[in-house]
């Protein structure tokens, strides 16, 4: 162990060295090699696995010295390869050929008017003499749909540009706002800076590294000098340019721009856009017409036009649509309104006809301007608000949900997005979002300040009676005084989440008896005033990453209760009378403090849909089958059970299946993959079963037949996955991931009891299987010849396979039509392999050499530290995988050939060979004039 955590400390020393490196190379229009990101990965991974063995060192009882020493003396070897593989002689960051994102777009509304635009913006972005360009126009017009298209375009278009970057600019934005969003987009953070030139200054250095950059501001409200906020004037010289939108041409004429004006359309045009939303079927029909009129209502203004068809998209019926166009007609606009796109909006939203769809829209104005919304995060609002209700299941509340949103975008009232992990988003216009403004701001009213910048809460005055709703998220209130008693006696919402809150008077909620959903999430607050108690009508507490978080006053009286969030919260122990919450639907306890959930509480609980505990926080923080099994309606759970008897107890019960579920056996600190509550995949995780106790007959664990992730991890008592019981039930496992079980000889039998066990695995991942044989044992008695059940591997797409020294041959050749979706293979260390797809004998005897390998998806094959393998096949000279991407080969001296590669013509989608210099000049070739032709794909390393 001295050894190992000498070793351990040179190899951290060496990543804290290359985080270093990175900090200083890792610029704007820079990434991170993928090399250098996997060795990063193998790290910590390792660190994980390190401090979980000192773990079982210090308790000293579950394996025998001589395992022990095992143990850790492979896990020497194993930090010393990766310490060898952290030198990265060329650099750790290339060059990103192009910097910046592809922007979801709508259609250019204007065949003619728009498009002309467009090509007069393009126009002077590739004009040398113009630097600035506005484009101005009022709401709704078009400019920010435009600026998109140009956005994308110059992204297509890489010869005279090598960077986009886009910042949306909000309505209360200033220097120090503008400065965030603009470093946001770069990646950097500057906010510890305070004062303002200093952040210039810092922001001008990031920026005048780039050169031939594209700064496109959106929505900007006022003129900035660009010295103030840190962007280097555009010049000839740096090959810079700024584009801007705006509303104002003396924002234009403010920031020296060219300006270029937005253009209503033309009423054919306007006709064409109408069309496109609403469908082109209603030219055959008596509506045109009336189509025309309600063209011509909403004055040829693109998103007017948008969002009326979109509230009649659907509709058929004349008389609503004659309807319809008395009302839009009859509109007027309200005090305040910022012109006629207002009158078209309110259409709109009047023409919903649906007060939760209404309600739904109006909710979306509680989040700051241009606020990308998650739509999960979005409808558990919902649901606590009583704007979704009435579903049986919380799958159909979610389901209802996002039908709702999806009405909502296609009325062109919210704007889908995703993000780059494929999160769903909702956004509002900022127009239709002042919409939503007008319209709370009469009895019932909202008060929103949400993103305003405040440092303390409003002044009594704007805390009037018919308050219903109060959204003061993302601020930088600080704490609330004794002397705040806001008289609000109708006030249901209060959101204060993302503030820098530390404290919160007790009389604060005094007046507030009606409050039923209160919002501190990602706040710093210390101790919930002892107030929180008489809040009896409180349908949901929301308490998510409150870290600073040490007192929860008895929750004895909040029977309302549905929701109860402690997600990351600091708190130690459970809330005080948590079993008195018999409507409790809810109950996020991912945190890594609290210890220990009483015995007794979850039966309490019996309306529970959505449990989380946190995986791998302590070996105390368990929960007993019997009490899990009693929560009939239960949907989603994450957490660990006691032991294998707790487990299997609980799979029994669930007679009517869990939408989502991570069920944990065994105590293990690195956990394969990270999984979240919204996207849970249905996943198991076995750990160190070390002895029989609560074998059901040959088996051990009874498996979910819906089971997807299976995650096996130091059971040494399991021989194969045929010792699991019911495998063969078990048809939507798509990864398996089995590592340190000493024990595992084979992943199947060749019995017909697992066929089929694997037909929809897509990746399997095997590390550190000592005594693994193959992936599929022979029966006694029978042949050579293994034949692989019907479907089995059918799906494959990943097989990884990392220190399993005893394994000689990885497929069997007959094997070969199952594995027509193999995507990547990756083989580590094992010191035994002689061949990836091994021949029968009564192949090998026909002496036959002709036998042609196809793998047509293989697009990464990876074999490092394979010291007796001699080929992929040996029987198998000719090998094609048209689709071979990557080739990465490292300590194979014995391997005289690169399969796949030694062929005319060559993979056409070959990009790279990581190989050694000296092991590339020692290969031979049937083909010679290849290794020319790879020559300029090659990657050497130097280092061994």
């Amino acid at each position: 162990m001295k050894i190992l955590h000498e070793k351990r400390e040179e190899l951290n020393s060496r990543k804290e060295d290359t985080e270093a490196r990175i900090r200083v190379e890792l610029l704007p229009g820079r990434k991170l090699k993928k090399e250098v990101e996997l060795w990063l990965g193998k790290v910590e991974q390792i660190n994980s696995e390190i401090k979980i063995l000192q773990e079982e060192v210090g308790k000293g009882k579950y394996f025998s010295r001589s395992r022990l020493g095992g143990v850790v003396f492979k896990k020497i070897k194993e930090v010393e390869q990766i310490y060898q593989r952290g030198v990265f002689f060329d650099g750790l960051v290339e060059e990103n050929p192009l910097f910046g994102d592809i922007l979801p777009t709508t259609t250019l509304g204007g065949e003619n008017t728009s498009k002309r635009k467009l090509e007069e913006i393009w126009a002077c972005l590739e004009n040398d003499e113009v630097r600035k360009v506005g484009v101005y126009g009022m709401g709704g017009i078009g400019k920010t749909t435009a600026l998109k298209h140009i956005n994308n375009r110059l992204l297509e278009n890489q010869d005279k540009f090598e960077s986009v970057i886009w910042v949306t600019v909000s309505k209360a934005s200033n220097v120090t706002k503008l400065q965030d969003a603009i470093t946001c987009k770069l990646g950097l953070n500057i906010s510890k800076y305070e004062d303002e030139t200093t952040r210039a200054a810092k922001l001008y250095a990031m920026l005048s590294r780039k050169k031939r950059t594209v700064l496109i501001l959106d929505d900007l409200w006022e003129v900035y000098r660009l010295e103030d906020v840190g962007i280097p004037e555009p010049t000839l010289e740096n090959g810079c340019k700024l584009v801007l939108t705006t509303r104002s041409l003396d924002v234009c004429r403010g920031m020296s721009c060219i300006g270029i004006q937005m253009e209503l359309l033309k009423k054919e045009e306007a006709q064409i856009l109408f069309l496109d939303v609403v469908g082109q079927d209603v030219l055959h029909t008596s509506l045109k017409t009336i189509m025309n009129e309600i063209v011509e209502e909403c004055g040829c203004l693109p998103l007017a036009i948008v969002t009326v068809a979109g509230s009649l998209k659907g509709t058929i019926d004349e008389f609503e649509w004659k309807s319809a166009l008395a009302e839009l007609k009859a509109t007027r606009r309200g005090p305040n309104m910022m012109g006629p796109i207002f009158e078209k909006l309110e259409f709109s939203y009047n023409r919903l006809k649906d007060k939760r769809l209404q309600d739904c829209l109006l909710y979306c104005a509680l989040y700051p301007e241009d606020y990308e919304i998650d739509r999960n995060d979005l409808i558990e609002y919902l649901i606590d608000e009583g704007i979704i209700e009435g579903m049986k299941s919380r799958q159909e509340a979610f389901e209802k949900g996002h039908s709702m949103l999806n009405r909502l975008e296609n009325c062109c009232l919210l704007e889908g997005s995703m993000d780059y992990d494929k999160t769903k988003h909702v956004k509002m216009h900022d127009l239709v979002r002042d919409m939503a403004l007008q319209l709370t701001s009469y009895s019932p009213r909202f008060l929103i300040e949400a993103g305003a910048g405040l440092k303390e809460i409003p002044e009594e005055e704007n805390w009037t009676e018919d308050i219903v709703r109060a959204s003061l998220m993302r601020n930088n209130i600080l704490d609330i005084p004794s002397d705040a008693s806001p008289k609000c006696p109708e006030l249901l919402t209060l959101r204060l989440n993302y503030n820098i809150l530390m404290s919160i008077s007790d009389c604060f909620f005094t007046h507030m008896k009606c409050l039923s959903v209160l919002d501190l999430s990602y706040t710093s607050i210390k101790n919930l005033p002892e107030s929180i108690s008489d809040l009896v009508s409180l349908t949901a507490l929301l308490l998510r990453r409150c870290e600073k978080l040490k007192y929860v006053p008895s929750l004895a009286n909040l029977k309302a209760l549905r929701r109860l969030d402690l997600s990351n919260a600091g708190i130690t122990e459970v809330p005080e009378g948590m079993e008195m919450l018999s409507n409790l639907k809810y109950l996020n306890l991912d945190t890594r403090n609290i210890q220990m959930l009483p015995d007794g509480i979850l039966p309490k609980l019996s309306h529970l849909q959505f449990l989380v505990f946190r995986l791998n926080a302590s070996e105390t923080m368990k929960l007993r089958g019997e009490e899990l099994a009693s929560l009939r309606k239960l949907e989603t759970f994450i957490g660990r059970l006691y032991d294998i008897n707790h487990f299997n107890t609980f799979v029994r019960a669930m007679v009517r299946k869990l939408t989502n579920y991570i069920l944990q056996v065994g105590f293990h600190g690195f956990l394969e993959e990270a999984i979240y509550p919204y996207h849970p995949r249905k996943t198991v995780l076995l750990t160190k079963c070390t002895s029989s106790e609560g074998m059901l007959g040959e088996y051990l664990y009874l498996l979910p037949n819906d089971v997807e992730v299976l995650q096996i991890l130091e059971c040494h008592i399991v021989k194969s996955l045929c010792n699991l019981a019911s495998l063969n039930n078990v048809t939507k496992l798509r990864k398996c991931y089995i590592a340190e079980c000493d024990g595992m000889e084979y992943v199947l039998s060749s019995s017909s009891s697992c066929n089929g066990s694997l037909q929809s695995l897509e990746t399997l991942e095997l590390n550190g299987l000592c005594n693994l044989q193959g992936l599929i044992s022979r029966e006694r008695g029978a042949s050579s010849l293994i034949l692989l059940p019907p479907a089995n591997f059918s799906s494959l797409q990943q097989i990884a396979i990392d220190s399993c020294p005893k394994v000689k041959e990885l497929f069997m050749l007959e094997w070969l039509p199952h594995l027509q979706n193999l995507e990547k293979i990756d083989i580590q260390s094992c010191e035994q392999m002689e061949e990836i797809i091994s021949a029968t004998l009564d192949q090998d005897a026909g002496g036959t050499d002709i036998i042609k390998i196809t793998l047509p998806k293989l697009k990464f094959l990876k074999l490092w530290g394979l010291p007796e393998l001699k080929s992929f096949c040996s029987i198998g000279k000719v090998m094609v995988a048209d689709s071979l991407q990557e080739i990465s080969i490292w300590k194979c001296p014995k391997l005289k050939r690169i399969p796949f590669v030694d062929n005319e013509p060559c993979p056409p989608s070959l990009q790279s060979i990581d190989v050694h210099k000296q092991w590339w000049e020692s290969l031979e070739w049937d083909h010679p004039n290849v290794k020319d032709v790879l020559q300029p794909l090659c990657k050497f390393w130097i280092h061994e």
